[in-house]
């Protein structure tokens, strides 16, 4: 089974770098690495990572993103998972697609 990966919401928590780092915040902004829309087709049943897909986003979405590649029924057909960024997450949907 084979899987498509799309960018949902890139987000910016500013009340928490106001609270917790206000000496960042004239720089802080949302994820640079992903923008709303961008997609990824990955193969399964164990999907490699996307060249220039970000190491720690990965990791956080690989769970949900393994049970779609083998076959697991997501809920409504899709997952959202997110980054585990607090202050930039980014979040992703997953949805089965079909294979070659």
């Amino acid at each position: 089974m084979n899987a498509r990966i799309t960018v949902i919401k890139r987000a910016l928590n500013i009340d928490l770098v106001e609270t917790h780092l206000a000496d960042c915040l004239s720089v802080a902004r949302p994820c640079s690495v992903f923008r709303e829309g961008m997609t990824f087709d990955v193969k399964g049943p164990f999907p490699e990572k996307p060249q220039g897909f970000c190491d720690w986003a990965w990791v956080a979405i690989y769970p949900n993103l393994a049970l779609a590649c083998a076959g697991a029924e997501l809920s409504a057909g899709v997952a959202f998972p997110c980054c585990t960024d607090g202050l930039r997450p980014v979040t992703f949907q997953i949805e089965k697609i079909a294979g070659e």
